[in-house]
């Protein structure tokens, strides 16, 4: 008897040391409304199958909310825009961008007010324009002004979160807005558009969406990230080679909608002014190469010049990892 209870006592203990362990295989991932391929992946759950880790997938309303529970703590992979990443790597935070999740292309745009009387971005004065400060639609805001020799300070920038942005106009609270989809469609109804992200590129100042994730955690937790990056590859590489059938009745599409809460029938024409590089455009000096880290330095020189870091990092290339996409291909 006293040998059967040391070894139920054996196997309980045993059971409780492997549930621990099996809770350390966890993480919290920060995602946003943008309307990506990525959203295939969480709703098919094929990432948590191929790596038995617990995802827990927490939606966030902005790049500066991601960035903010990153520094935390409480995410350790997080979606942001390529202007609250570079925030973070200037303030030092030990993150690393390992993915483009998107090239922002023309899906970011500077939208106006039917019957606002504005026609371009020197009209602007005076009026209320609200974008998520700190995001790549600030930052694209503030660089068209520039470059249209508009004073910001004579433009009411207002800093709201997307769904904020999409109640403020239906109030008719605000006159513009320089905002991303699913809330891009809905002010498009009535309203016009007079810049995006796309034509602001274009002229020397391109923006993107990443994925960043805790260094340290990356470090310690290598096979889930070549997992994540062949799972983001897949789900990118079917958008490219199938996007006319992502249509809104396609599972797909659905999916897109379901976890970003877009209408479906808008996630076609909306997704089409992305674009998704390759595993070999990631690669690229366009991207992960080079391209992003310039990118960032360029961001980061617009950011202090507005009071939101304190210095421009020496080398952006240290918080850009080509690591993960590497070994993704090599197995």
């Amino acid at each position: 008897m006293t040998l059967n209870k040391s070894l139920v006592a054996a196997a309980v203990a045993w059971m409780v040391v492997g549930t621990a362990f099996a809770q350390t295989k966890e993480v919290t991932f920060a995602h946003q409304d943008m309307l990506v391929p990525l959203r295939t992946v969480m709703e098919s759950g094929e990432l948590e199958k191929a790596t038995g880790y617990k995802i827990n997938w927490r939606m966030f309303g902005g790049g500066g909310d991601v960035i903010r529970a990153m520094a935390s703590g409480d995410v350790q992979i997080g979606e942001a825009g390529s202007s609250p990443i570079t925030a973070a790597a200037s303030q030092g935070q030990d993150i690393k961008l390992f993915w483009i999740l998107d090239d922002i292309a023309d899906a970011e745009a500077l939208v106006v007010r039917n019957g606002s009387g504005i026609t371009g971005p020197k009209d602007l004065k005076g009026k209320k324009v609200a974008t998520p400060f700190v995001s790549t639609a600030h930052y694209q805001l503030m660089v068209d002004l520039k470059l249209e020799g508009v004073d910001p300070k004579g433009v009411n920038v207002m800093n709201m979160r997307p769904p904020e942005i999409a109640a403020a106009w239906e109030r008719g609270d605000i006159d513009a807005a320089f905002i991303w989809d699913p809330v891009l469609s809905k002010i498009k109804t009535n309203g016009k558009v007079i810049a995006t992200s796309g034509s602001i590129g274009k002229k020397g100042y391109p923006t993107f969406d990443g994925l960043v994730v805790s260094a340290a955690w990356a470090a310690k937790n290598e096979a889930f990230m070549v997992a994540l990056v062949k799972a983001l590859a897949k789900a990118d590489a079917d958008y490219r080679a199938n996007t006319a059938k992502w249509t809104a009745e396609s599972a797909q599409v659905k999916a897109v909608a379901k976890w970003t809460k877009a209408d479906a029938k808008d996630v076609p024409g909306a997704m089409a002014l992305y674009r998704f590089p390759s595993v070999e455009e990631q690669l690229s000096p366009a991207w992960l190469g080079g391209g992003a880290a310039k990118a960032m330095t360029d961001t980061a020189a617009f950011l202090k010049e507005q009071g939101r870091v304190q210095e421009v990092k020496a080398n952006y290339g240290t918080f850009v990892t080509t690591e993960y996409v590497k070994k993704a291909l090599a197995k």
